[in-house]
């Protein structure tokens, strides 16, 4: 019987092995959550075949038109967001409604990081994730892909 030998991705293994690649995903007219999970999947890397779960191997994302993006049923009006300035009895809430107004990029990267593992590893991979309310981004010399999400 051969034996086959497996590669376990290691951080010092992250430039040479494994490239990672720059993907762009225009986000007009999708829904907010298949496009997060989309996201979440492509910055962790499990699309990948060296997957490891320990290690940041996934691709860099640019999001655009983070502004168009559309919610599912009355999320729009009803979804609630909450924040706690530190102070006593400081919550303050706002509807997805206002928060896509006045944050549309926040609004995406809270989905994404609400699908990420909280912890050092998390915070390290939404550092991949590069959210833009318009069609422009500042990442052309990297020479970024587009992801079409209408064929997934």
């Amino acid at each position: 019987m051969p034996v086959r030998e497996t590669s376990i991705a290691k951080p010092s293994d992250k430039s040479s092995k494994f490239p990672r690649n720059w993907v762009v995903i225009n986000l007009d007219g999708q829904v907010l959550g298949h496009a997060a999970t989309t996201v979440a999947t492509l910055l962790r890397g499990k699309n990948k075949p060296n997957f490891s779960p320990s290690v940041a191997m996934g691709d860099f994302v640019v999001a655009i038109n983070a502004s168009k993006i559309k919610f599912s049923g009355a999320k729009l009006d009803k979804k609630v967001y909450r924040h706690h300035t530190g102070y006593y009895g400081h919550v303050k809430s706002e509807t997805a409604r206002q928060f896509l107004s006045r944050k549309p990029g926040e609004l995406f990267r809270a989905a994404v990081w609400g699908m990420l593992p909280h912890n050092k590893l998390g915070r390290r991979l939404i550092l991949n994730l590069k959210v833009y309310a318009g069609a422009e981004h500042p990442h052309a010399a990297q020479g970024p892909k587009a992801l079409d999400l209408k064929k997934e």
